[in-house]
């Protein structure tokens, strides 16, 4: 069997999603082949997701740090659906580093809600990547830890290993760590994964279609509520910097005259404690259409959060996977396009799904 071993860095309410999708698809493959359900792609450059292979995992949770991995995804503080039992797995969560990785803030929560951070001393992340022949890492940490997701690069970049980064600390996308991987030649996608279905492909989408049909879009805003811990740690605002910027970065860069920095809103609202990993966004664009007469749409969207981004990460992995098979390393363009909010260069979503295929198919290097 083809194998692609992944290492995960923070075992939170998406990394249980993608390791249940993958236990899931594994069933589902000796049940129904080739079935696609919730997926944009089922075979990928000829991988297919019961292929990923866990091989590592990092965490700084009491609850988490030491068990094995299938009991650390249900683990609190995580409260997605479990929407497949994760068979038992002897491969055992480690204590990464905490750095920024927990908002002070948090203490303030009852345990269930918050990170409780275990004691011990951290591993040696670079050398546990070499040792257990891990390919690539994804990056689940909180939003906001910039020194963190710093240091899990610069150990991918000692252990040869591919980094995909899911979150909004800028990386992949900041052209002096771009260049360090392609000077390696390891492969990166980056940064900040956009759902399946998600509020910035919709609020994308519908900037877009407003300005390819000659409405003029006067303001717009976007407003997210949840609760889960990703929302909590959001309630401190000195995190958000680079998430406002990716959300907003990723709409403005549908329009061919951006909205001035007044004009457009894009951010985390508040968190709700029983929404769990339910997440709701209030959509509302304003604009001026035929005899400049006004018009105005808004929308609501909730969708289950954690679930709603693994199907994505599925097919970046394997983009991740043959890029290593063909020698190519840096910033993967065109999966970092289309799987990212903040890539190192914005496409129109439709020209980037163009994109992926060439590079799936080889047609064009990154």
């Amino acid at each position: 069997m083809r194998e692609i071993r992944i290492a995960i860095a923070g075992v939170g309410n998406c990394a249980s999603s993608l390791i249940q999708g993958i236990e899931y698809y594994k069933r589902l493959r000796r049940k129904h082949a080739g079935r696609s359900q919730g997926l944009m792609h089922y075979s990928l450059g000829g991988y297919v997701p019961a292929d990923i292979k866990v091989v590592a995992a990092f965490d700084i949770d009491d609850r988490k740090v030491g068990k094995s991995l299938d009991a650390a995804a249900v683990s609190k503080p995580n409260c997605t659906k479990n929407f497949h039992k994760i068979p038992r797995m002897a491969l055992r969560v480690q204590m990464g580093t905490v750095m920024d990785g927990v908002a002070d803030h948090l203490g303030d929560y009852p345990e269930s809600r918050r990170f409780i951070v275990a004691g011990g001393k951290p591993v040696n992340v670079a050398r546990v990547l070499k040792e257990t022949g891990a390919e690539m890492l994804l990056n689940y940490l909180p939003v906001g830890s910039q020194k963190a997701t710093a240091f899990y690069a610069e150990q991918c970049l000692k252990a040869g290993v591919g980094f995909i980064n899911c979150i909004p600390v800028f990386i992949v996308s900041d052209a002096l760590w771009a260049n360090r991987f392609e000077e390696r030649g390891i492969p990166a996608i980056g940064d900040d994964v956009k759902s399946q279905i998600g509020a910035t492909i919709i609020h994308r989408c519908l900037a877009k279609l407003f300005e390819d049909r000659g409405v003029k879009i006067d303001s717009t805003y976007q407003l997210n509520v949840g609760g889960n811990t990703d929302f909590l740690n959001m309630l401190n605002r000195s995190r958000l910097k680079m998430k406002k910027i990716s959300k907003t970065e990723a709409v403005q860069s549908q329009l061919q005259v951006p909205l001035g920095p007044e004009d457009i809103h894009i951010g985390p609202s508040d968190y709700i404690p029983w929404l769990n990993d339910n997440k709701v966004c209030f959509l509302r664009l304003e604009g001026r259409g035929f005899g400049n007469v006004p018009m105005h749409l808004e929308m609501r969207l909730s969708v289950e959060d954690s679930p709603n981004s693994a199907g994505v990460v599925i097919d970046a992995i394997r983009c991740c996977k043959i890029a290593r098979d063909r020698n190519i390393g840096g910033a993967l363009v065109s999966p970092s396009a289309y799987f990212m909010k903040h890539p190192i260069t914005q496409y129109p979503d439709e020209v980037a799904k163009v994109m992926v295929e060439d590079f799936i198919r080889g047609r064009i290097e990154r």
